[in-house]
């Protein structure tokens, strides 16, 4: 993500945004190398703004999955996909 000229900071506010992970969590979660089931299965609490997310990733609509844990996955993917293509990560909370 470094390499799009994001910094790490913002890729974590965006998992924090989501997630309800906070710092020190976040970083027991990334050394413990969990997969991504139990990373979203412990999360404290998914953001309530969450359905808020729409749009394409992958070519399929992210609203219309229907499979939760490949929901959540996807909303991060739209999310950390938004801050590759440059937008505001302020514009990126909002309107989620």
């Amino acid at each position: 993500m470094e390499r799009k000229n994001r910094r790490k900071a913002e890729v974590d506010q965006v998992i924090l945004w989501l997630t309800g992970y906070t710092s020190s969590q976040l970083k027991t979660q990334v050394e413990l190398d969990v997969d991504l089931e139990t990373f979203f299965s412990q999360a404290p609490k998914l953001n309530p703004s969450i359905k808020l997310i729409t749009g394409l990733i992958c070519g399929i609509r992210v609203e219309n999955i229907t499979a939760p844990l490949m929901q959540e996955i996807r909303y991060l993917d739209k999310l950390i996909d938004e801050l590759a293509q440059g937008k505001k990560i302020e514009a990126i909370l909002s309107q989620s």
